[in-house]
Order: structure tokens, then sequence, then C-alpha cells
């Protein structure tokens, strides 16, 4: 409904308020005339009127302009499709800041409140509020245009739009609750609905899926960390994988080369379709790996890459294909020396792989469920030295 009438009023505001506005009549009037016959579009008609009559009262050339094509248009309700599409690439605008493209995005295109959003990136319901007052007005003061981009701007825009939808699932999947996830998955599916075409929107979405589909293992009861291998699998969603798998499948069938979403959802794939741990495909992983890398360089993608060889080829050579990434980059990445002290931990260097737990402590941003594991592994190494200390020292039976 915002959708539609930012589209027929061009003011985003406008559109928000009278929306709300309808939605309050609906509330005191349905519970005693009944449901209408179409409740969206008795909303929509309510808060079209509301909006004529906001325009009429400003009595501005521009209100005149919208209120005829409010006329014009008013009858035009199918516009749906394009509306929500227009709707998402004008939140996902490249002139709009990173924050508040996904900010506005949860905001206009999922429906949630300013406070959740607040809650789910861990600022005050005050200040996100303010972020979004400044993407609005970039929106408007940069004249950003509500529609589907040109087809020659249209794979680099949408580009655009599956990294936010990314950041989205990305800053959820980390998070206990994972709401973000969900809407993350929610706008995954929408995207495909209006794009059916867009190969690397449907790779995002398998991805999104397989991810998903363990999510429930992702945490114990405690709330701490489960590393994938040390996962029950027999609990990882069957529904969602095999809707991921059918849904990899058809972007596939692309005669055009994989991006990086169809190239990580196979990689996600290669370990949804492993029975355990032990029989997950690593040889076909690093390849997959190499081709990322080659589509879409990134040092945490090199990472994710030096870790398969390990598990693939050992982990004395995993060692030494994480001591071969570029420390700089990658230095204020947790990740790195958590790789080492694991790999560390299983060729049996004890103190090694303590300091660099330790490492990857001081680079933990908070004392979440990450930073809770690595204590735990730290304190098992010092358990399992203790132990093998007093092997060596008690006397033979």
């Amino acid at each position: 409904m915002v959708a539609t009438l930012i589209r027929l009023t061009g003011d985003w505001e406008l559109a928000e308020d009278c929306v709300q506005d309808a939605v309050e009549k609906a509330l005191l009037h349905w519970p005693e005339a009944g449901l209408p016959r179409s409740p969206a579009a008795w909303l929509i008609a309510t808060a079209r009127n509301r909006a004529l009559d906001v325009l009429r009262r400003r009595r501005t050339e521009q209100a005149k302009l919208a209120e005829r094509a409010l006329l014009d248009e008013a009858e035009q309700i199918d516009a749906d499709r394009d509306d929500r599409l227009s709707l998402i690439f004008a939140c996902c605008h490249p002139a709009l800041p990173l924050d508040g493209r996904v900010a506005l995005t949860l905001k206009t295109v999922a429906g949630l409140t300013t406070a959740q959003i607040a809650d789910a990136f861990l600022v005050s319901e005050s200040a996100m509020s303010q972020r979004l007052l400044r993407t609005k007005r970039k929106i408007s003061h940069a004249a950003i245009p509500y529609r589907v981009p040109t087809d020659e701007l249209l794979a680099e825009r949408t580009d655009g739009v599956l990294a936010v939808l990314y950041l989205v699932f990305n800053a959820g999947y980390g998070q206990l609750e994972g709401r973000l996830a969900d809407e993350a998955l929610r706008l995954a599916r929408m995207l495909v609905d209006l794009m059916p075409s867009a190969d690397e929107a449907r790779g995002l979405l398998a991805l999104i899926m397989f991810q998903q589909a363990r999510r429930a293992t992702r945490f114990d009861a405690a709330g701490d960390l489960v590393p994938m291998e040390e996962q029950d699998r027999s609990l990882w969603n069957p529904v969602l994988t095999a809707e991921a798998h059918r849904e990899l499948r058809r972007a596939t069938h692309s005669s055009r080369p994989p991006g990086p979403y169809r190239l990580q959802a196979r990689i996600a794939a290669c370990h949804a379709s492993a029975p355990s741990a032990q029989a997950t495909p690593w040889h076909a992983i690093v390849p997959l790996y190499d081709a990322l890398l080659a589509a879409q360089p990134s040092p945490v993608a090199a990472l994710n890459r030096a870790v398969a060889v390990g598990f693939r080829d050992g982990f004395t050579v995993g060692l030494d294909a994480l001591d071969a990434l570029d420390a700089d980059v990658l230095a204020s990445y947790h990740l790195l020396p958590a790789a080492r002290a694991d790999f560390l931990r299983r060729v049996g260097r004890t103190e090694e792989a303590r300091a660099a737990y330790e490492d990857a402590l001081q680079l933990v941003a908070d004392d979440g469920s990450e930073a809770r594991f690595l204590h735990r592994r730290l304190a098992s190494l010092t358990t399992n030295l203790i132990f093998n200390l007093r092997a060596r020292t008690s006397p033979r039976t």
C-alpha cells in the first residue's frame, strides 16, 4: 500500500502517513460494519482519498500535478508488482549510504518498526529514526527516481540490491533470535517473485535457504555457538533444504556464468548434501572457492578457501595456506587467528593454539556467542595440557 501511494504521489512521508490513517479508520470501522469484500482495496482507496485531501490543501503546482496523476491512476491498483520492485530499487540506490539502504529497506519494504530495526543493530530508537530521516532527505535532495532502472543499468543496480539483502541476512544470522535473517529470506523470495529471470537473485535465495535450514542447530540451549561439524544434521530442515536445491537448479540452467551468490549457494549445497561432517566433499568445495575468488575477489573468501584446503589436504597444509594470506588486510578479522588456532589444536601444537585463540579473543567485538565459543576452546586446551602434564609426572604402575 505504501509503495502504491508513493508511485501515485511521489511523496514518501505522505504515503506512510495516509496508510497509517487508513489502518486506523479500518480498526474503528470494521468491527462494527464487518470486513469489506476487498480489504486491501478499501485500505488503498481510503489512503488515496486521504492523500488527495492533503494534496488539495497544499495548493501548490507540484500538488496539482500529483493530484492529476493520482486521479488518472486511481484505478490502477494492479501495478503492485512494479511498485514493490521500484520501492526496493529506490531503497537500495547506490547514492544512499549503505547503513541507510539497509535501514530503509527494512522499514519500508519489510515493514519493521523503527524500534525493531534499532534493536537488531544495537542502536537507540532515536538514532535509527535520525538515520531513516537522513536517508529519506537524501532521496528528496538527490532526486533519486522511484522506478526500476533501465535495461543498461539493471544488472549493476540489481547487484546493489542483492548486496543489501545479503548484508541484512548476515547481520541476522549471527543473532540468536534471527529476526533479520527471517526478513532477509522473505525479501529474497519477494525479489525472485518480482524478477524470476534474475539468476543471481535466485542464487542468493538458495544460499539463504541452505543457511536457514540449519539455523536451529547453530546455537545450543544456552545460546552458545555450535560449529557445523558438531551440529545434529538430523535436525536440519529438510523441506527448506530441498527448496534451496530446487532454486539452485533453476538458477544453474542459465547460460550465463555463475556469479558470487550462485557459487556460494553451490558451496552451501555441498555442506547440506553431506550426511556427516567427515563426508563433506572438500575436493569439490575448493574449486568452487577458486571460482568465487575469480568472480569476486575477497579476503574473507580467500580465508574460507584456505580452511577448505586444510580439510582437503591436511591441517598442516591448511596452516601454510592461512600463513600465505595477506595478514594486513585481515589484521582486524578475528576468524583468521581463530582458524589458525583450530588447525594448530588439531595437529597438537597446543601452546601455539592457545596464543592464537587469545589473539582471536582480542579481536572479537563483544562478549557474545563467538567469544564464549573461543573461551571454551581455550579452556579445553588448558584442561588437556594439565591432564597431559599429570600423566607425564605420575608414577608408572
